[in-house]
């Protein structure tokens, strides 16, 4: 289905050299607020304590961290969770306190506040837990990484698999980059969102190789990086459809989902923006400068002097 159709290709592998040089320096920028500020873990993977209140009626949040904080609760994490009677409350685990002493003086410290405050779960994450979900979110990114590359590289061939893998981990850096520079909470649904973010990407480079492929085999005596424009071009109304009816349910989440679901929408937000960008200007041109051409799909025709030859 297309909304538009563009009539004359546009020479997006022109812009390749510059693309790419972007691409590297927010790359760098990115590893770099990684390295020196690194991510602030939520309770998740550092460990730490987790309660669930309700109240009779709205909460005010404000007035809830400042009771927390006047017991030298300053680090605890307080949001809605569910509605706007529910309360999340995440304690670190840095506060060197048992769980469960911790949750009654929390509760009682509520309580002194408003009296109709109730407890509905206490959940204790201990720091081997913590690091157990670390590790495993690791392996979940690495081997993620590496079916995609197997994947592609069965599918289409070797260049397109590392042009591809290079694209997703730029944009997996990217959002990670986001979260260091800005110490937005990393959480287990943040760690879900950038690896939907990973095959959500391939998909679009997918689609955009796909065409780059049936190029090769209709326009034989068309140059490479007309053959990538027109496949880019061609793709371009599927691109800005697909991307905004996703983008739309991920505002909904952004601004309606409340606190719980704010940071997750965020990281999908920052991904789809730069899949976008990425599986058009930073595969593509790795793929040209890997030096994809027709004969990695189609042999090359024999001359009447070959066919004779034995």
């Amino acid at each position: 289905m297309e909304f538009f159709k563009i009539q004359k290709d546009i020479p997006f592998m022109s812009y390749g050299r510059y693309t790419t040089s972007i691409s590297l320096v927010t790359f760098v920028l990115a590893v770099f607020f990684l390295a020196t500020k690194g991510l602030n873990f939520g309770v998740d993977f550092t460990g730490g304590t987790v309660m669930e209140v309700s109240y009779a009626q709205s909460a005010d949040l404000n007035k809830v961290r400042d009771q927390l904080g006047s017991i030298g609760l300053h680090d605890a994490q307080v949001q809605n969770f569910g509605s706007s009677k529910d309360v999340l409350i995440q304690v670190p685990l840095k506060q060197n306190k048992a769980g469960a002493k911790l949750s009654e003086q929390v509760l009682d410290s509520l309580r002194q506040q408003d009296g109709s405050v109730q407890l509905r779960r206490v959940v204790f994450v201990g720091p081997q837990v913590g690091k157990y979900l670390v590790e495993n979110g690791e392996m979940a990114l690495l081997l993620v990484s590496l079916g995609i590359v197997g994947y592609l590289w069965m599918r289409f061939e070797w260049k397109f698999g590392v042009a591809a893998i290079i694209a997703n981990l730029h944009d997996v850096i990217i959002i990670l980059g986001f979260f260091a520079f800005f110490q937005w909470e990393f959480s287990l649904s943040v760690l879900a969102a950038v690896l939907a973010v990973l095959g959500y990407s391939v998909n679009e480079s997918v689609v955009v190789f796909d065409r780059i492929r049936e190029n090769f085999r209709k326009m034989r005596k068309t140059e490479v990086t007309e053959i990538i424009d027109n496949a880019i071009t061609r793709t371009m109304s599927r691109t800005i459809i697909t991307h905004a009816s996703t983008q739309m349910m991920v505002t909904a989440m952004l601004f309606l989902g409340g606190e719980t679901l704010h940071y997750f929408a965020l990281a999908l937000t920052i991904g789809i923006l730069f899949s976008i960008y990425s599986s058009v200007l930073v595969a593509s041109p790795i793929l040209l400068w890997l030096g994809v051409s027709r004969e990695d799909f189609i042999k090359p025709e024999k001359t009447e002097a070959e066919e004779v030859l034995p």
